[in-house]
């Protein structure tokens, strides 16, 4: 079996990183530079940049910022928010990041994931979903930190995301966000169900048994957290210990 992947997630804006519950109440919470050597040093497997600015002053700051941390850690470098073009690919991969995360610009123009697939590879493409549940208790995809429901349901959206060419699905539970509650179990396993690419778990993580709950219930190869690492309540080294623990397959330092 691969190895499951422990993900630091930075929410950055205005080159600081901050963080919310359910996408609101925003708070600064460090410096995006040192919080990504730091995670490399505990032995994140990757890092997750989201540029919550997203506007052309966001972008050259959060470009900044991936120039000077990819020269700082050495695992791989997930970059999203803001894009919209392939041109947005381009100067983010040029800038360091490994991979480049797409979410509303995808889901209003489904074909830049096909063409950032052929240009650059579909390693390099990450579709990022934001759902939340319905009613009906069917999950629909949201944009715009959650304020737009686009009516599209979010698993057939992951669905047609492979098709298209993602190498990689980050699906984030818009109930979950921040909470602390667990991961959205029955959504993720909605998605893992359909799909045959990777499966990024988000949104959600309270405590270190949230970690080995997703990977025990569901078919996700990889849980992001941004609180719990932030706020220092668990490093990266306590969560692959804990996986150990469980024989769940980790990469170890």
């Amino acid at each position: 079996m691969l190895a499951k992947r422990i993900i630091p997630c930075l929410d950055v804006r205005d080159g600081k990183v901050v963080k919310g519950i359910n996408f609101v109440g925003i708070k600064e919470v460090g410096d995006p530079v040192e919080c990504a050597a730091e995670y490399d040093r505990q032995g994140a497997d990757e890092i997750v940049f989201l540029d919550i600015t997203a506007s052309n002053e966001g972008r050259g700051t959060m470009l900044d910022v991936v120039s000077r941390t990819a020269k700082k850690v050495f695992v791989p470098l997930t970059v999203g928010g803001g894009i919209r073009t392939i041109d947005d690919f381009r100067d983010t991969l040029r800038a360091g990041a490994d991979k480049v995360s797409v979410n509303s610009a995808a889901v209003k123009n489904p074909s830049l994931i096909s063409e950032a697939a052929d240009i650059f590879g579909r390693q390099c493409v990450v579709v990022a979903i934001d759902a939340k549940k319905c009613p009906d208790g069917h999950y629909t995809v949201v944009i715009n930190g959650g304020r737009i429901d686009m009516g599209i349901d979010a698993v057939e959206w992951a669905k047609k995301a492979e098709e298209l060419g993602a190498g990689e699905i980050l699906l984030t539970s818009m109930d979950t966000d921040g909470v602390k509650g667990g991961f959205d179990i029955d959504m993720l396993n909605a998605v893992c169900s359909v799909v045959n690419i990777p499966v990024i778990a988000s949104g959600g993580c309270g405590k270190l048994s949230h970690f080995t709950d997703v990977f025990e219930q569901t078919g996700a190869s990889a849980a992001l957290a941004a609180s719990l690492f932030h706020y220092k309540e668990l490093t990266v080294g306590e969560v692959k210990e804990e996986m150990k623990r469980h024989n769940i397959p980790v990469r170890t330092v």
